[in-house]
């Protein structure tokens, strides 16, 4: 389970569209989950990229969404940061030994699947050579922050016979909307500068 994009949520972040049913579960619905926010570094300017998942299109859920590798807690796993390294290498083949956790980015809810996501960032070395879980992952992809950012635009959005307008990070073909989106906005606010190879994040300790 790793997309958590539809449909954007009503209680989002100013914006960033609500969802078109305009309600909400209860806090004590909601299922607790994460995804890893894997970053690296590459090229001679050390320029910082962000990897993500394309989902199958031939899934019953969210068919060819771009999400980050994770789902929701399993009962083995020790924390949730402990679910999004499990998932991760799941999905996409991270070994967990080489992500160093960053910090927590704050929460973000969806609505109609009613988790509660909780997004870990991680630095990961470059060049990996990624090995996709068949039953969920069409590609992995490895997207500068820069142009991630710089594609940020409102798009409409169809859903279940239900058109609305959403924010969204438009690159190339790639179209990132919903919690993936509100997670990369803040993502964007609080990463800090590379400092001599290395990411951080302005609220880590």
């Amino acid at each position: 389970m790793s997309a958590f994009t539809w449909p954007p949520d009503s209680s989002a972040p100013a914006g960033v569209a609500s969802s078109p049913q305009g309600d909400r579960p209860t806090a004590s619905a909601q299922v607790p989950a994460a995804v890893l926010v894997p970053l690296f570094l590459a090229g001679e300017q050390h320029e910082p990229h962000v990897v993500l998942t394309r989902r199958r299109p031939d899934l019953r859920r969210h068919a060819g969404e771009i999400s980050f590798p994770g789902g929701r807690q399993d009962a083995e796993d020790t924390n949730l940061s402990d679910t999004a390294l499990r998932e991760a290498e799941e999905e996409i083949g991270l070994p967990r030994e080489q992500a160093t956790l960053l910090g927590e980015l704050p929460t973000t809810s969806t609505f109609a699947t009613r988790y509660t996501i909780h997004p870990f960032v991680a630095q990961i070395p470059a060049g990996i050579a990624w090995q996709l879980s068949p039953k969920e992952v069409d590609a992995v992809l490895e997207l500068p922050l820069t142009e991630v950012s710089a594609g940020a635009s409102r798009v409409p959005i169809e859903r279940r016979g239900i058109t609305f307008e959403t924010d969204a990070y438009v690159v190339e073909e790639h179209t990132i909307w919903g919690a993936t989106a509100r997670i990369l906005a803040t993502l964007f606010e609080q990463l800090a500068p590379a400092t001599q190879g290395r990411l951080a994040l302005t609220s880590a300790p």
